[in-house]
């Protein structure tokens, strides 16, 4: 059985991961935990059985131990991936790290080349691999029923609601303390149409700004907060207390206040960052982007990620010599339009769980990795590091508006590390 520690016990760490061992204890145990919160660190050295003595307040606490388990899950904020994946690598352990790896191109790229220096597993939390839905669509396109594929649309539809959650008053609203929108959110999608086209992406552009959820924008009667009188909130798609102060169980409410009743819920609005009115909080991240992306096999890419949607999925429609495939990963279906005139429908199974069932598949697939001492993973270092840098340049010509081609942006990027 493998044993194991985890760096920050939040919404993912102790549910989308860490859950796995309570579900399979056969394979995986829990021995030690790092998180500030001491609510959520009691919770889950709880859950796990772990004594006192091995629950630490902070990852630095943790690492400056001897190294104390084979594996280690990385959970933390997007600013504290890279220092403690960094030390644990140099300490032995082998790790889940979540995406993104760091918020910084450079340290990406290094943490790549020290996993495969130590020859040591770092696989990064690209859940999307492992979805049945994406896994089914990867099989199919590989088969070549279409044809060569030449041209992908590919829509990332954020959802009004969650956009206003988490990336206008929640953890990841302001890429100085986080990442921007394209790595944090998006870079799921660069992994996988990396992964579906099978080629090396050479040169990306992109457009996109934080257009709506602006000071300026506020209607008239709104107050800072959405409990503090405001006029409009009973008309207001984005208005807190609708989204939270009601008898849900998913994961949003649970995120704004740990204890689930109303009361609670009602308290944390009143004074947390999730009771703030979206047109006055202190986001910067954009709010709709477009990248278009060319591959080294022809293939043209246009990808959109939007707030502005009811829906909270991902749409596509893959363009082929000899078909189409369209694709709704909400309704769970792919459509194959062949030009003979055929169609045909694929319904993937389905498992149960977070990202439907991809967060167990994920920590499955890293725990067999691990017993085998298999390198090269589905979501290694080294392969996700691309898909991170397509991120970083989309980004890089947005601010700019320039096209970007990628080798020229990591050797401009390595030349400025050498300067410095």
């Amino acid at each position: 059985m493998i044993k194991a520690a985890l760096l920050g016990a939040g919404r993912r760490g102790m549910y989308a991961y860490a859950s796995y061992a309570l579900k399979r204890p056969d394979e995986i145990q829990f021995i030690a935990v790092a998180e500030p919160d001491e609510e959520r660190r009691a919770l889950f050295a709880r859950l796990h059985s772990i004594p006192t003595e091995m629950q630490f307040t902070s990852w630095e606490e943790m690492l400056q131990q001897p190294q104390l388990c084979e594996v280690l899950l990385i959970c933390t904020q997007d600013r504290q991936h890279f220092e403690p994946a960094m030390k644990a690598l140099e300490q032995g352990y082998h790790i889940l790290l979540e995406k993104p790896m760091s918020p910084e191109p450079l340290e990406t790229i290094r943490l790549a080349e020290e996993a495969e220096k130590k020859q040591q597993i770092l696989s990064v939390c690209h859940v999307s691999r492992y979805d049945t839905y994406y896994s089914a669509l990867k099989e199919v396109l590989d088969k070549g029923v279409i044809g060569k594929v030449m041209s992908v649309q590919w829509t990332e539809n954020v959802g009004f609601w969650h956009q206003a959650h988490s990336f206008v008053r929640g953890n990841w609203r302001n890429s100085d303390e986080t990442s921007s929108m394209i790595l944090q959110k998006s870079c799921h999608d660069m992994d996988m149409l990396q992964w579906f086209i099978g080629g090396k992406c050479l040169e990306v552009s992109s457009y996109g700004k934080l257009s709506y959820f602006r000071p300026e924008n506020a209607p008239a009667g709104s107050t800072e907060r959405c409990t503090d009188g405001c006029a409009v909130e009973h008309e207001c798609p984005y208005s807190a207390i609708k989204h939270y102060h009601n008898e849900k169980t998913n994961s949003f409410p649970m995120v704004v206040s740990p204890i689930p009743t109303l009361e609670a819920r009602m308290k944390a609005i009143q004074e947390g960052p999730y009771g703030r009115c979206v047109f006055h909080c202190d986001n910067n991240v954009v709010d709709h982007q477009v990248v278009n992306m060319y591959f080294d096999n022809e293939v043209t890419v246009s990808f959109t990620m939007s707030a502005f949607t009811a829906e909270n999925t991902r749409t596509f429609k893959f363009m082929g010599t000899a078909g189409e495939i369209r694709g709704h990963h909400e309704n769970n279906e792919i459509e194959i339009n062949y030009f003979s005139g055929r169609k045909e429908i694929i319904r993937p199974e389905r498992f149960e769980g977070g990202h439907g069932g991809a967060d167990y598949l994920t920590m499955r697939d890293f725990i067999r990795q691990v017993q085998s001492k298999e390198l090269d993973g589905k979501t290694s270092a080294s392969v996700s590091a691309r898909g991170h840098i397509m991120a970083f340049a989309a980004e890089h010509s947005r601010l700019t508006g320039r096209n970007v081609n990628l080798d020229s942006y990591i050797e401009e990027l390595q030349n400025n590390q050498v300067l410095a």
